[in-house]
C-alpha cells in the first residue's frame, strides 16, 4: 500500500479503501455514533482498546462496505456488533447485513448489551 493510502480517512475493511462516495456518506454517521456511543458499546470498547484483550486493534464505528459496524479487527477480519433492544425487531435485516459481511471473508460476533454488560469476560 502507497504512504499516502495508509493514512487515508476512506479506508475500509481489511486495509482496502471503501468506494469514496460510500465513505462520504457514511463517515460523518460514524463520527456521530462514536461519539454517543450506548453504555454497552463504551464498555466493550474500553475493554478493546489499545489491544487490551485478544492482543488485537480494534476500531469502533468502522465502515466496511455499506455498513457502519460497532468493532472491527483487521488481523483477525472480525465484525463484533452489539445489539440493543431494537435488534429485537430487526432479525431478517440484521441477518442480511451479517450475510454480506461474511461474503466479504469477514466473521460477525454478535453480543446483546446484556452479554457486554454482565458478562464481560464471558
Amino acid at each position: 500500500m502507497a504512504d499516502e493510502d495508509k493514512d487515508s480517512p476512506h479506508r475500509g475493511w481489511a486495509g482496502k479503501q471503501a468506494e469514496p462516495c460510500v465513505y462520504e456518506t457514511l463517515g460523518p454517521r460514524a463520527r456521530e455514533l462514536r461519539k454517543n456511543q450506548t453504555k454497552a458499546e463504551g464498555v466493550l470498547w474500553n475493554a478493546l482498546r489499545h489491544r487490551q484483550r485478544l492482543g488485537h486493534k480494534f476500531r469502533r464505528q468502522h465502515v466496511i462496505d455499506q455498513f457502519i459496524v460497532d468493532f472491527y479487527c483487521a488481523e483477525a477480519r472480525l465484525v463484533i456488533e452489539v445489539d440493543g433492544a431494537v435488534h429485537e425487531f430487526t432479525g431478517e435485516r440484521d441477518q442480511a447485513r451479517q450475510a454480506q459481511l461474511e461474503a466479504l471473508g469477514l466473521r460477525v460476533t454478535r453480543f446483546t448489551n446484556d452479554e457486554v454488560m454482565s458478562n464481560l469476560d464471558g
